[in-house]
């Protein structure tokens, strides 16, 4: 009876052992190779989040350069319009300074003829009074004596000597109006020259402009085309950022509801390990009211813990100093007055042009100036004429000069006067330019 009543417990154990063998797989080696799954998922997720907030990053640079491209582009196109626009008006102006130089050449040649004609007109005079001179005086007194002495009358004696001091009095005057012609035709075809020479120096410092426009245009436009080349090239960039988000938004979409599959495989393996813990309990108690009291060794879990204990398994100079500064930049310039013209110089003592002149004076200094009189009509802020001080640039057509007070300026003019002074309103001025 002993016997049988051994084996009939030996049989339940050898019963309860099977049944933790059936249930032991699932929680402990299926949940946990779930949630390993699980986790392998959740990391490959955050890759790609991590990847994709690379791609964010590069797509909001390339966006950002791309931006900053398309300002720039758009500014630089508004320059060469600018320019553009500028050499149009160097071009007239040229085309204008050509017809003034021909019609001051034109002027010059009819005033050297009038020149000429009354120096004749004097040299004739000239002549004919040294020979009535010579005249009188191979005569003799005896000749003059005699023509009054043959006078019938006191009457005709006297209107014969009025005769002789009208005819030397019309002599010196119209000596003395010649002279005057010559000398006023001479005054006048010398301004025309001079002025001819401001035409010239106007004229070649206009076609400097425009040949420096015309270099600065063509590099804009160079500059403009590979601005469209780089915005080209950061739009196909954008683009290849903007599908690679895309991709990695939908891989992560993906790995997120395999996560979810995950979760929910892992939840029904729970559900079936705790089913089996309700069905291995019931089959003990059941086993026990078939058995009757089975002893203290049937009211213990044979696996000899109290059930599954895992979790989830991851967790979670000199006197010019003087003064403002306008008035010492006013001050150094006057010292070079009287030195050379020279086209396209810099040098205050071996010649300048005008630009040239008071890019000069301005960069020793300390000033950086645009070399050309167009450039410089751009530079600092614009003040009104009436509020003109020393140091100021005065602008004109193809010329610059630098007030220096009551109304005057110091300039390189002509080839012909060099460095000098003049008035600032001796031709109309277009703008004047404060630096300082």
């Amino acid at each position: 009876m002993r016997r049988k009543k051994s084996v009939h417990l030996f049989a339940i154990m050898m019963s309860l052992l099977m049944m933790i063998l059936v249930v032991e797989p699932v929680s402990a080696t299926t949940i946990s190779d779930l949630e390993k799954e699980k986790q392998e998922l959740e990391n490959q997720k955050e890759d790609a989040k991590n990847k994709q907030d690379q791609e964010k990053n590069k797509l909001n640079e390339v966006t950002d350069r791309l931006s900053g491209m398309e300002d720039e582009a758009e500014v630089l196109e508004e320059e060469i319009a600018g320019v553009d626009e500028a050499l149009i008006e160097i071009i007239a102006s040229v085309e204008l300074l050509k017809e003034d130089v021909a019609e001051k050449e034109e002027q010059i040649a009819e005033t050297t003829v009038l020149y000429e004609e009354a120096l004749a007109a004097e040299a004739a005079q000239y002549e004919a009074m040294k020979l009535r001179i010579k005249f009188m005086y191979e005569k003799g007194d005896a000749t003059y004596l005699q023509l009054f002495l043959e006078s019938s009358s006191l009457g005709e004696m006297v209107n014969k000597a009025d005769y002789i001091e009208k005819l030397y009095e019309y002599d010196r005057k119209m000596l003395e109006e010649y002279r005057l012609a010559k000398e006023n035709t001479l005054a006048i075809k010398t301004k025309l020259e001079e002025e001819m020479d401001e035409l010239a120096a106007q004229q070649h410092e206009m076609e400097e402009e425009q040949a420096n426009l015309e270099i600065l245009l063509e590099e804009k436009k160079q500059l403009f085309e590979d601005y469209e080349l780089q915005i080209a090239k950061a739009r196909q960039e954008a683009a290849v950022y903007k599908a690679n988000i895309k991709k990695q938004t939908e891989a992560i979409r993906k790995l997120e509801e395999e996560a979810l599959k995950k979760e929910s495989e892992i939840e029904a393996a729970k559900k079936a390990e705790e089913e089996a813990k309700k069905a291995q309990e019931e089959a003990l108690k059941n086993k026990k009211k078939k058995e009757g009291n089975g002893g203290d060794d049937t009211g213990k879990n044979p696996s000899g813990d109290s059930g599954n204990s895992g979790g989830s398994g991851y967790a979670g100079p000199g006197d010019y100093t003087n003064g403002s500064k306008g008035q010492q930049i006013a001050n150094y310039a006057c010292q070079y007055v009287g030195n050379p013209y020279v086209f396209g110089g810099t040098s205050l003592t071996q010649g300048a042009d005008c630009s040239g002149f008071v890019w000069r004076v301005y960069k020793d200094f300390g000033y950086s100036l645009p070399r050309t009189s167009y450039g410089q009509r751009s530079a600092g802020k614009s003040v009104a004429y009436a509020d003109a001080q020393p140091g100021d640039i005065i602008c004109y057509a193809g010329h610059v000069g630098i007030y220096i007070g009551n109304g005057q300026i110091v300039h390189a003019s002509t080839q012909k006067t060099g460095i000098k002074y003049s008035r600032a309103t001796y031709r109309e001025i277009l703008a004047v330019r404060r630096i300082v």
